[in-house]
């Protein structure tokens, strides 16, 4: 009798390096992870002006909770969960060298936090999360919460949720682009001198929700000096 021979087929889908650097060309031969691009507006009277337009960076954290929301299985190795999604904002200003508030600091892949995040609201309400003490010093590094309030602001959610699906125009105008939607409002985040702001995954999105929030996505950029008379409007594009 003619022995049967095992066939195994191994197929596998690579990320090229030439995708790991912040602001990587989503077209360049070999580049397979997710990315986007920000816009930041300042709204005023006579319309929004742009202030930034940055390319954003998905990092390596949750890439490994994208993995297992796939196939709908937790991977006990890291720290988001399968039951997580993408659905809270939040600032910062750590995104610049010390010496030169106009001058940014990319991001890296390895980033698990914004460098330096600042209290958005102090008082209770439907949009805000993430609260901490001023003192407080966060788990895994030696960052320090400069006030008491919450870190995290929700999405904007009127007068529907701001969550869009457009057409790639580059790619046969399939629905791969997430469009997200954040304002900053008046009454948020003011005296602060924001550089730096990323999308958080989470397993809730109810109000004051204080679990565990995991890094989706970091941008950094020149510093903007937010007071009680500016709102502004964060729009993130992520490319799939």
């Amino acid at each position: 009798m003619e022995k049967v021979k095992d066939t195994k087929i191994v197929v596998t889908e690579a990320y090229g390096e030439n995708c790991l650097a912040d602001g990587a060309n989503i077209n360049s031969p070999g580049c397979r992870r997710p990315q986007g691009e920000v816009h930041i507006y300042e709204q005023r009277d006579d319309g929004n002006e742009e202030l930034v337009h940055k390319s954003n960076l998905v990092v390596y954290l949750e890439r490994e909770m994208l993995a297992q929301r796939l196939v709908n299985t937790n991977n006990t190795n890291v720290t988001p969960t399968k039951d997580e999604w993408v659905q809270w904002f939040g600032v910062g200003e750590g995104g610049v060298r010390p010496a030169d508030p106009l001058d940014p600091t990319p991001p890296v892949n390895s980033d698990e936090y914004l460098y330096s995040p600042v209290m958005i609201a102090d008082t209770t309400g439907t949009l805000y999360a993430d609260y901490h003490t001023s003192g407080e010093v966060r788990p895994g590094d030696a960052f320090v919460y400069p006030s008491t309030g919450f870190y995290k602001k929700i999405f904007d959610q009127e007068p529907t949720n701001i969550i869009e699906f457009e057409q790639d125009t580059l790619n046969d105008d399939r629905y791969l682009v997430i469009k997200i939607t954040t304002t900053i409002g008046v009454n948020d985040a003011n005296g602060e001198q924001l550089s730096e702001a990323g999308l958080f995954s989470a397993e809730s999105a109810a109000p004051n929700y204080n679990g565990q929030f995991s890094l989706f996505a970091r941008v950094t950029f020149p510093s903007l000096i937010k007071t009680s008379d500016r709102r502004l409007i964060f729009v993130w594009y992520l490319y799939v």
